[in-house]
């Protein structure tokens, strides 16, 4: 059964949780610049920033993590959209990527370092699973 629309849907969750923490990157950054103002030293550079704003640094390296291999994901997307090949099992696995994607955010952000590695884990199976689902689908439409 195709479901081409239905693929979509996880991806808008997906960009909106990217969305969601550039919005806590930029509310905790705020936060931090009005509890401890800058110094133009503070700002002078990119070491400088870094240290600056490492008390807040997880938001940032959450989003950082979100343009890593949900690439992959958004490189499937289309692939699947054009093949004809967004089954039921696809849109499936996307939400199960999405809500992994979403539960470590909230882990990295929140500091849950060993509940963060297993949503990883997770997430990337689930991510793994879609890219070998679509290779064996292509293979058997070739046929």
């Amino acid at each position: 059964m195709m479901m081409t629309r239905a693929i979509l849907w996880p991806s808008f969750a997906l960009v909106a949780l990217i969305f969601l923490v550039g919005i806590t990157l930029l509310q905790a950054r705020i936060g931090h610049m009005r509890r401890q103002r800058p110094r133009a030293a503070d700002l002078a550079d990119c070491d400088a920033t870094r240290a600056y704003f490492r008390p807040v640094e997880r938001p940032a390296a959450n989003l950082a993590n979100l343009f890593e291999m949900p690439a992959l994901y958004f490189a499937l997307v289309p692939l699947l959209l054009v093949t004809g090949l967004a089954t039921l099992t696809q849109v499936t696995l996307a939400w199960f990527y999405v809500a992994a994607r979403a539960g470590h955010s909230l882990a990295h952000i929140a500091g849950r370092i060993r509940l963060r590695f297993v949503l990883f884990l997770v997430s990337n199976a689930v991510l793994g699973a879609m890219w070998i689902g679509f290779a064996v689908d292509i293979g058997f439409s070739a046929r």
